[in-house]
């Protein structure tokens, strides 16, 4: 199963539609999303009293950041395997 992430411009209609007192229903339909994304999204991004959705996505970029796995590669590791390379 494939998801993709709300945009800056999705979040900027939901903190639209959310401030006219729309539903998470009937903002999903127009977004083509679940309901249930859009209340997460919502329950997530309140910086103040409101949603803001520039907030949100700053704040989804760095929970991103923070996700990238460094990988398996160090200074240690590089040294060890040149050493084994240039045995060979």
């Amino acid at each position: 199963m494939s998801y993709s992430h709300l945009s800056i411009t999705e979040r900027s209609q939901l903190a639209l539609l959310h401030r006219l007192g729309w539903s998470t229903r009937a903002i999903a339909t127009i977004l083509k999303r679940h309901h249930s994304t859009i209340a997460r999204e919502l329950k997530r991004g309140y910086g103040s009293e409101k949603y803001q959705a520039e907030a949100a996505h700053e704040a989804y970029e760095k929970r991103r950041e923070h996700s990238v796995s460094r990988g398996k590669w160090t200074a240690e590791r590089e040294q060890y395997i040149a050493g084994k390379l240039a045995q060979t």
